[in-house]
């Protein structure tokens, strides 16, 4: 294959990963309980008491 082509069969497969994403994709609304226990979660991950997944 030339350059050329393997240059357009790489955008032709992003193309269909962003598809497949914009597909796939979910619009999250965070209420304010999910905002506090995050909140939470990062200042327990500072004082130490937990550890990132």
């Amino acid at each position: 294959m030339e350059k050329e082509e393997l240059i357009i069969n790489r955008i032709d497969d992003l193309k269909q990963d962003i598809s497949f994403i914009k597909e796939h994709i979910i619009d999250i609304t965070l209420t304010q309980e999910d905002i506090d226990s995050l909140n939470e979660a990062e200042e327990d991950l500072r004082k130490g008491t937990t550890k990132r997944l």
